[in-house]
């Protein structure tokens, strides 16, 4: 049969009946399931390896080569005549017949646990993407200061490895670390380190020291390490925080931690509120028997609460010795402008016999100075016979130590002595 040139070839229908378009049983089509089988639990994969592949669970299938050879001489034939196909039933034959040597499959199966990482231990919950933070806390006992160093914390992203998990949308954290002392947690107490910004690896190698920390704080208190992520547009995120009771520390000895952060752990609000510290201040007593006079002596304050809008406040104190009958007792020291730490070092002089001490309790009390409008109330603090604790054992030392100067720091609390107004 001859063409024309330029004509298109045409099939005749004979031509086109004799395409074998249905060469054998159809065979039905394979699930994305089929390439990943599940084995029942115990029986490994007895899957050929590949050419050029080496490994743990090579080792293990030439150690136990000889046990095996029998199992897989019977299995030849078996699977010799299946049709050459990648089926689970395949794998599943081939599973059965190497675990009838119950050595190699231990073989096999520990070298199969020593290949892959266990992904059921390393469980994406907080308790293990929190992270972990070194730090190291020191009791200057003399001073009366709590040192607290904060080195680094660890932030991978890697999902196998513990680590402070990123919280901006680009992978990375802003992080800072601020400290609390429980009860009484404010911002009076509240101290922070810098901000490192888009790390996941942060170290500060900065130290915290919180003064006029007394042996009675060291016993009850507990310091609460909190690290957060700073955003300049929303609020700032918690991460996760540590906390160390303070009895754990022995005086004038570094303790070194590195801890795993934790979720944030609820604090009672009636009991904080009750308690809240509004920052420390350091008093001095000393009963001069030559003058017959009580001296007080105002050093400084620490710590105290911010009242005003900056951030800051403008602290002066004021002395009371009660009862005062001719309310003439009143003592006012100068006012420092801006400042949450002020140092006064200014003394007062209470013209009174050694015999009525017994009888008096000294109130001081901390202000915030304004302009225009009345002043605030920061804290306050009583010595005498019907305090307690350090306040109590402060008064008792001046009266025992005639002529010498006690010097003692106290808890400023939000609750005012007495019914004292500015």
């Amino acid at each position: 049969m001859t063409q024309r040139k330029g004509a298109k070839p045409t099939i005749s229908i004979q031509e086109h009946m004799a395409i074998d378009v249905c060469p054998g049983p159809i065979q039905p089509i394979k699930q994305i399931s089929d390439y990943f089988p599940r084995y029942p639990r115990g029986l490994p994969p007895a899957a050929p390896l590949q050419a050029g592949h080496a490994g743990p669970l090579r080792s293990a299938l030439s150690t136990s080569s000889s046990s095996t050879t029998a199992a897989a001489a019977a299995a030849a034939p078996a699977e010799s005549e299946r049709p050459n196909e990648d089926t689970p039933d395949r794998a599943c034959a081939g599973a059965s017949a190497a675990s009838a040597t119950p050595s190699a499959a231990a073989s096999i199966q520990a070298a199969k646990r020593d290949e892959e990482p266990d992904v059921e231990a390393y469980d994406s919950d907080d308790s293990t993407t929190l992270g972990t933070l070194e730090f190291s806390l020191t009791y200057d006992q003399e001073n009366n200061a709590l040192h607290c160093t904060i080195n680094k914390a660890k932030l991978p992203v890697p999902r196998y490895k513990k680590g402070l998990k990123p919280m901006d949308h680009n992978g990375l954290s802003d992080p800072y670390v601020k400290l609390h002392l429980l009860p009484g947690a404010s911002k009076a107490n509240k101290l922070r380190t810098k901000t490192l910004h888009n790390t996941l690896n942060p170290v500060w190698s900065e130290t915290l020291t919180y003064y006029g920390i007394t042996d009675e704080d060291i016993v009850r208190k507990t310091l609460r390490i909190s690290v957060c992520d700073e955003d300049k547009f929303r609020h700032n995120e918690f991460i996760g925080e540590t906390r160390i009771p303070l009895k754990k520390l022995k005086p004038n000895q570094i303790k070194n931690f590195n801890n795993c952060l934790e979720k944030q752990l609820p604090v009672n609000k009636t009991e904080e509120k009750s308690l809240e510290e509004r920052g420390r201040i350091m008093i001095s007593l000393k009963y001069n028997t030559q003058k017959s006079c009580l001296v007080v002596g105002i050093i400084r304050c620490a710590h105290l609460a911010a009242m005003d809008a900056n951030g800051f406040s403008d602290p002066y104190v004021k002395t009371y010795l009660k009862p005062d009958e001719n309310k003439k007792s009143k003592h006012k020291t100068a006012v420092k402008k801006k400042t949450l730490n002020p140092e006064f070092n200014e003394e007062f002089s209470y013209d009174i016999k050694y015999a009525d001490l017994t009888k008096k309790t000294l109130e001081v009390t901390v202000w915030d100075y304004d302009i225009g409008k009345s002043n605030d109330f920061i804290g306050g603090v009583s010595l005498g016979i019907n305090a307690n604790g350090e306040r109590l054992k402060h008064w008792f030392d001046c009266l025992k130590n005639k002529d010498k100067k006690i010097e003692r720091w106290h808890t400023l609390t939000n609750e005012l002595p007495g019914s004292l107004n500015d």
